[in-house]
C-alpha cells in the first residue's frame, strides 16, 4: 500500500469539497473506492466521466485495477473540460 495526494479539478474539486486529499492505496481503483466511500454522491458521479493522471502518466483505457500508485505519488482527477 503507498500514501500519495489525489488532487481534483474543476468540476471533482467541487463535488469533493476540497482541492486535494491524501491516498493510502495499492492501485487507483482502491483509491478511488475510498473516495466514493468518502464522498458519496455528486463526485462518483463525476468520477464516471473523468480521466485521471497518474505521476503525470495518462491512464487512458487501462483498467484501474492495473494501475499501481507510488509511494508520495500523485493522481490528478479531470472531468472533462467545455471546449477539449
Amino acid at each position: 500500500m503507498a500514501a500519495g495526494t489525489i488532487r481534483y479539478w474543476a468540476a471533482a474539486k467541487a463535488a469533493a469539497g476540497t482541492a486535494e486529499e491524501p491516498y493510502a492505496a495499492g492501485t487507483l481503483a482502491e483509491a478511488l473506492a475510498v473516495v466514493r466511500q468518502r464522498h458519496p454522491g455528486e463526485l462518483s458521479r463525476v468520477l464516471q466521466r473523468c480521466s485521471f493522471l497518474v505521476d503525470g502518466a495518462p491512464v487512458g483505457t487501462r483498467g484501474h485495477e492495473t494501475v499501481r500508485l507510488a509511494e508520495g505519488g500523485t493522481v490528478e482527477v479531470l472531468p472533462p473540460f467545455a471546449g477539449g
